[in-house]
């Protein structure tokens, strides 16, 4: 039997172009990013603080990660009535809560708490961002508006680990968490006041079980492929600080400016293969995963010699 499922469209339904809410959530994305990845280059203090391992800190990106998958399969359905306006000021007050859940935990136990409502967030976030930011503004603003929103998720990618790294240094990895509170906060507001109604756009059609796409070869193949590749960035980019405190002997400011690098590099290589994907795309897909393999070997083999 047929049954109702959240159907997002790119309609727009306003009289003028919301961008102040566009805005906003381009803001969300950039804290929600920050808030990720801010682990990463805190790894150490969190460590000796909580009386927690590395890998186990470690362990808080995963957690996340997880939270963040189970919610982007089941928000659509368990919300599906909701205006969306509603639900991105609830993820956004989850956001705030979490921040400060993380900030003040006194056990490895609270972190991770923390730390799986953030994951809540993230996949909340990501699974509506874009259907929102296209009912926002007319169909010839979309490219436009879905930059912006993208936007904030560079500009977080490139400075997130840095910047944590160098406030971590000076207000402690409790104060570095902290900071992202007030702009959470800020973006509440500013939601409140920008983001117009969003009604749930209802329409009746089949339930589709999105794990039966895995049962063609190519799309099990490939989302195999991609799985193994994320496994092996994230786990050489989570432990990157340990690495470089204890066999590379790096003081904090250096690895503040080495992390800035490593998201300066990231943006260069995101306008670079813009430019050549369109050409032997298959060639690039093998390559890439390749030199991070070498580079992950270099690191474990030569490491000290770096």
């Amino acid at each position: 039997m047929p049954s109702f499922h959240q159907i997002e469209q790119s309609t727009y339904e306003h009289s003028t172009p919301a961008w102040g809410a566009v805005f906003v959530m381009s803001l969300c994305c950039a804290v929600l990013i920050a808030s990720e990845f801010m682990p990463v280059s805190l790894l150490t203090p969190i460590s000796l603080d909580l009386n927690m391992s590395e890998g186990q800190v470690g362990q808080a990106i995963a957690i996340s990660g997880i939270f963040a998958v189970m919610t982007s399969l089941s928000i659509s359905r368990v919300f599906k009535a909701w205006d969306r306006r509603h639900i991105i000021l609830l993820l956004t007050l989850l956001m705030i809560f979490s921040g400060i859940v993380i900030t003040f935990a006194h056990s490895a136990a609270l972190f991770m708490l923390g730390r799986a409502i953030l994951g809540v967030v993230i996949g909340g976030f990501w699974a509506m961002s874009t259907s929102i930011v296209m009912r926002l503004v007319p169909p010839l603003s979309v490219p436009k508006a879905l930059g912006l929103l993208n936007g904030g998720n560079a500009l977080a990618t490139t400075i997130a680990a840095p910047l944590g790294s160098f406030l971590g240094s000076i207000i402690g990895w409790r104060g570095a968490f902290f900071c992202i509170v007030p702009i959470a906060i800020v973006a509440l507001i500013w939601q409140f006041k920008s983001m117009p109604s969003l009604p749930a756009i209802l329409s009746v059609e089949k339930s589709k079980n999105p794990f039966g796409l895995l049962k063609r070869p190519i799309v099990l193949y490939g989302m195999t492929g991609i799985l193994l590749l994320f496994m092996g960035q994230f786990a050489l980019f989570t432990y990157l600080r340990p690495f470089l405190e204890n066999v590379t002997h790096v003081d904090a400011t250096m690895l503040s400016i080495l992390l800035l690098i490593l998201g300066l590099a990231g943006l260069v290589g995101t306008f670079i293969i813009s430019l050549i994907l369109h050409q032997h795309v298959y060639r690039y897909l093998i390559l890439i995963p390749f030199i991070m393999a070498v580079i992950a070997g270099a690191f474990v083999f030569g490491g000290e010699h770096l």
